[in-house]
């Protein structure tokens, strides 16, 4: 476990007690991970007690999470307007796990309340499992008592709304920088501001905190779900860096990725993105820092790879060794490799303290990295509802000076991030030749601000003879 600085700022409080009220602090504790079990596979819930869940999770970050946001960020509406294949993506955070696209056109409008509430109204599609208050046309349909909102109607009906609650300022998801607080599609700008008129029009305001940190505060209540998950990634990986999955000298790293993508398919889990499997060898580091090809004795292994589940993403790099003739483990030189990028791993979460940014984070990283010797980079970005997900950016491969404005975000109690980075160790065995050790692995920030591994990280190789 890693320790918060003992100061938070203020503005930070109203977000971590957002998350952290009536929540029992034992849905997030650590776990208690033995580091030389294996991890098993964990099917998941039928499709119905999985929504049901998720439904859940659903209700509680409309009650809990966005109020407070509102009321921090003085917002008093909050205007989301997407057609069907369009969508902003707010919507896969605000909708129910049964709905997959917007309907026609959905409109949803969260107006905040003087006692503090959340007016929630949803103007087209359906009540989202009665998380909305669904408005139709008064209008007869021609089978039934009213119709469903198109055109015009859609849109008077919206300016009838605002007139009434008539907020002092309207938020909508426009943002140059921020794609989570930019899914106002132009078209849909050009009529949700028409329609508007002047008077409200001049009212709305950027704000794309809202949008940003709403997706990425993560609840407690998710992360017994995400702990299995995440032993299921370790798990897979485990086979797939096996002797039942890998004969050296036969099988490719090509093999090896679409058996993972059938074993994911297998289980009932889908991916965000197609895996990678590389190798490197004693000479050199491949360009681009993996190869492909046939498997061979002596290589050093490395996958990235994703799992969904739930609308939980992860993201892991692991690391196998091909054993050579005679040999029980990899070389001493790899191992020291591993503990110089699990030495990196640890500064990280030392300095991902709540209250700075993920540029602080990063310069303050890579300091105390130098100081000790080690050659690595930092690229470590956030993860929940997306792969890379919505929060502070600490680096990226190729922005190890900070990244511009997406580094400035705040580190937030209650977001989880994936840890990725990647160490360069000379190896003795190698004749001095370099290997990069490339890990991602899932962490979190807990109500606290103190940081735990969501399972637990790779410590020592996967063995292939």
């Amino acid at each position: 476990m890693f320790h918060r600085r003992s100061f938070i700022p203020a503005s930070l409080l109203l977000t971590a007690a957002v998350v952290a009220s009536a929540t029992p602090l034992a849905a997030q504790a650590p776990a208690r991970v033995l580091s030389d079990v294996p991890a098993r596979y964990h099917p998941l819930p039928t499709l119905r007690e999985q929504a049901k869940v998720q439904q859940e999770w659903l209700e509680t970050r409309l009650e809990r999470v966005l109020p407070a946001l509102m009321e921090e960020y003085d917002v008093r509406m909050w205007i989301l307007s997407m057609r069907e294949y369009a969508e902003d993506p707010v919507f896969w955070s605000v909708t129910a796990p049964t709905t997959f696209a917007a309907r026609r056109r959905s409109i949803y409008v969260f107006t905040r309340r003087d006692d503090g509430t959340i007016e929630r109204l949803a103007l087209g599609g359906t009540s989202q499992g009665g998380v909305f208050e669904a408005f139709r046309s008064t209008r007869p349909a021609p089978t039934q008592p009213t119709a469903e909102l198109v055109g015009n109607e859609q849109w008077n009906l919206l300016r009838e709304l605002v007139e009434d609650r008539d907020p002092e300022n309207i938020v909508l998801n426009i943002d140059p920088v921020w794609a989570f607080s930019d899914g106002l599609h132009a078209g849909e700008a050009e009529a949700l501001l028409d329609a508007l008129g002047d008077r409200y029009a001049d009212r709305v305001k950027r704000e794309p905190r809202l949008a940003m940190n709403y997706i990425s505060l993560r609840l407690p209540e998710m992360m017994p779900q995400y702990r299995k998950i995440q032993e299921t990634v370790h798990a897979l990986i485990s086979e797939a860096f096996s002797n039942s999955v890998i004969t050296p000298g036969v099988t490719t790293t090509e093999d090896v990725v679409w058996w993972m993508r059938q074993k994911l398919q297998d289980l009932g889990y889908t991916t965000w993105f197609q895996p990678s499997v590389g190798f490197q060898r004693a000479g050199a580091i491949p360009s681009g820092g993996t190869g492909e090809g046939v498997i061979r004795e002596g290589d050093l292994l490395w996958t990235d790879f994703g799992l969904v589940a739930m609308n939980l993403h992860t993201d892991t790099q692991h690391l196998g060794y091909v054993l050579r003739e005679g040999e029980t483990d990899a070389p001493e030189g790899l191992k020291q490799c591993l503990r110089n990028s699990n030495r990196l791993q640890d500064i990280l979460l030392e300095n991902m303290e709540p209250g700075l940014t993920g540029n602080e984070v990063l310069a303050n990283t890579l300091a105390q990295m130098r100081s000790e010797g080690i050659d690595g980079t930092v690229y470590t970005h956030p993860i929940g509802d997306h792969g890379h997900g919505s929060g502070p950016l600490i680096g990226r491969w190729d922005a190890q000076e900070g990244v511009p404005v997406r580094g400035d975000a705040i580190m937030l109690p209650n977001v989880w991030h994936s840890i990725e980075l990647q160490a360069t160790t000379p190896i003795p065995e190698w004749d001095g030749k370099p290997a990069s050790c490339r890990q991602e692995e899932e962490a979190y920030l807990d109500q606290d601000g103190d940081r735990h591994w969501a399972y637990r990280r790779q410590a020592t190789f996967h063995l292939i003879w």
